[in-house]
C-alpha cells in the first residue's frame, strides 16, 4: 500500500541502512572495496529521489534529473571526507542539487556569453571546494578571495546563470497552507489606492442610467468618437455630447 515509484524504481525496495553500517561501508569503499562503493550508492539513491521532486515542473524529463542526481551522489561519494563530523546527506544533496543545477543551466533556453559562463564555472567548483574544506556555505567574499575575481563579477556571473523561477513556485509550505512565489511579489500597478479608486468608479457607474453608461463605455473604455458614438446609438452628437457632459459630472459627484 505504500510503494512509491519514481523513475521506475519503487522506493520501498530500496535498502536501510544504520548510521553505523553507513559508516563501515563507507570506510570500505574508501580502502577502494568497488562493491561496497555500489552498495553505498544504492542505499542513498533516496537523497536523489527527495532532491528531483525539487525540479519536476523545470525538466520534461524526470528520469534525466535522477540520473544527473546520481552523477553528483557519486561525486559526493567520492569527495566526502570521513575524518569530518558532518553526516553523509548533510554533505551529499547540496552536491546533488548543484549537479541539477548545473545540468539545468546548460539546458536552458536563456543563453548568457562564454565569459560570464566560464567564470559561473570558477565560482562553482570553487564553492565546492570551500564547502568540502571548510563543511559550510562560503559568502561571496570568500569565494572571489579564493579564485582572485572581482566580487561584483562573482555576483553577475552567478546571477546570469542562476534559473528562472516560476511565480508558481512554492517559497513556503506549512502543511495546510503554501505561499507562491506570486504572493511575495508587489504589484505597483494594482496597489491598494488603485483598488479603491476602482470600486469607487464602478459604483459611480451603477448609479448612471444605461443610456449614460453606453456612452462613457463606448467613448472612454472603447474608444470611439462622439460622432461614432451617435452613429452608434441613433442620437444626435450634440445629444452625445450632453449625455457625457452628465455623465462625467455625476461620476465626479459620487468620488
Amino acid at each position: 500500500m505504500g510503494k512509491v515509484v519514481i523513475t521506475g524504481i519503487d522506493t520501498n525496495a530500496l535498502p536501510k541502512l544504520s548510521g553505523k553500517e553507513q559508516l563501515e561501508l563507507m570506510r570500505r569503499l574508501k580502502a577502494g572495496d568497488v562493491e561496497a562503493r555500489d552498495e553505498f550508492a544504492v542505499c542513498n539513491m533516496r537523497l536523489v529521489l527527495s532532491v528531483i521532486q525539487r525540479f519536476r515542473g523545470r525538466c520534461d524529463n524526470t528520469d534525466d534529473l535522477f540520473q544527473v542526481g546520481c552523477i553528483g551522489l557519486m561525486k559526493a561519494i567520492d569527495n566526502f571526507d570521513i575524518s569530518q563530523n558532518v553526516k553523509f546527506s548533510t554533505y551529499a544533496v547540496p552536491m546533488i542539487i548543484g549537479e541539477i543545477k548545473r545540468y539545468l543551466r546548460d539546458n536552458n533556453s536563456v543563453r548568457v556569453s562564454r565569459s560570464l559562463r566560464d567564470t559561473a564555472y570558477k565560482v562553482l567548483k570553487a564553492r565546492e571546494e570551500l564547502i568540502k574544506t571548510n563543511s559550510e556555505e562560503p559568502s561571496v567574499d570568500l569565494i572571489s578571495e579564493f579564485i582572485d575575481v572581482p566580487v561584483s563579477e562573482v555576483a553577475i556571473a552567478l546571477e546570469a546563470i542562476s534559473e528562472p523561477m516560476s511565480l508558481c513556485d512554492p517559497v513556503y509550505n506549512d502543511g495546510d497552507d503554501t505561499i507562491f512565489l506570486m504572493d511575495q511579489v508587489s504589484d505597483s500597478k494594482d496597489s491598494e489606492d488603485k483598488w479603491i479608486e476602482n470600486i469607487n468608479l464602478k459604483d459611480a457607474l451603477s448609479k448612471l442610467n444605461d443610456r449614460e453608461k453606453e456612452i462613457v463605455m463606448l467613448r472612454y473604455y472603447v474608444g470611439k468618437t462622439q460622432m461614432e458614438v451617435s452613429e452608434e446609438i441613433g442620437i444626435s452628437q450634440a445629444q452625445v455630447s450632453r449625455l457625457e457632459k452628465n455623465a462625467i459630472k455625476e461620476i465626479k459627484k459620487a468620488f
